[in-house]
């Protein structure tokens, strides 16, 4: 049984993880880890991992519901995006058990700085709405789509998020679509490797269900208001694009600084 502070704290964190769910569909697994460790005190990494990649799943669901209703996600992209990656998923977070947890979210720090810099040196792209998966564009667009997916699926078991920071520009680069649509379809991927993830890590017992459950109420509230904002930032693809960016090499520098730190014997 969680203590009220606990419980508090958890709301509080699954609260800003949806909300940026919602505004900007990847990264809100990127906030969740750092969020429980530090913000709710979960001692383990590994618990943190586990424990936040079935809340942000389930967000991440109840966010897609509300994206598909107003047309932004492309299905078969998002399809053969997804099922390839949660084989990286299974495969990524059967790796990352056997490794420290203090080193995993150094190196998940590093990983987070990398993509943000990316998003904010393709901010500008406009791509094209009516881009879609077809026969006519599979043997174009299928190559992208499986390295994309596969590879995305494997850091994010690894890294135990849903990683949709992840997903989204491999969406943009593999497709060609507009960063908006790119949001909405990653919230498929990030619903699926979520779940892979969770799974994967509660088969090992590395998991607490009464702090996902909290952790997940407070994103679900924290969704519907992302929604609306991203709503009216539609139009803005450069001020998504840089919200993006700044979120996730922010955090990215803060969790590389807490774990050096942590290993070093000064956190």
């Amino acid at each position: 049984m969680l203590d009220p502070l606990t419980l508090s704290l958890a709301v509080a964190a699954g609260s800003l993880v949806g909300l940026v769910l919602g505004l900007i569909g990847g990264g809100g697994s990127v906030l969740a880890v750092p969020l429980l460790v530090y913000a709710v005190g979960v001692p383990s990494p590994h618990v943190a991992i586990g424990t936040s990649a079935l809340a942000v799943s389930l967000s991440a669901a109840a966010n897609l519901a509300a994206h598909a209703r107003a047309g932004r996600v492309k299905w078969p992209c998002a399809a053969v995006f997804t099922v390839i990656g949660m084989l990286g998923a299974y495969g990524g977070s059967t790796v990352a058990k056997a490794v420290n947890g203090e080193k995993l979210l150094a190196l998940f720090g590093m990983v987070m700085i990398a993509i943000g810099i990316a998003m904010l040196r393709c901010r500008g792209a406009v791509g094209d709405p009516t881009v879609r998966l077809t026969r006519a564009s599979a043997r174009r667009m299928l190559p992208p789509l499986l390295g994309a997916g596969l590879g995305v699926g494997l850091l994010s078991g690894f890294f135990g998020i849903g990683g949709g920071f992840l997903v989204v520009p491999a969406l943009v680069a593999a497709t060609g679509m507009p960063l908006t649509f790119a949001i909405g379809t990653s919230l498929v991927s990030v619903t699926a490797f979520g779940a892979t993830t969770a799974a994967s890590y509660a088969w090992s017992g590395l998991f607490d269900l009464p702090l996902a459950a909290s952790f997940l109420a407070g994103g679900l509230a924290g969704g519907a208001g992302g929604f609306l904002l991203s709503k009216r930032l539609a139009g803005r693809t450069r001020t998504l694009g840089l919200i993006f960016g700044c979120v996730v090499i922010a955090v990215g520098l803060y969790v590389v600084a807490r774990g050096v730190m942590t290993l070093t014997g000064h956190g």
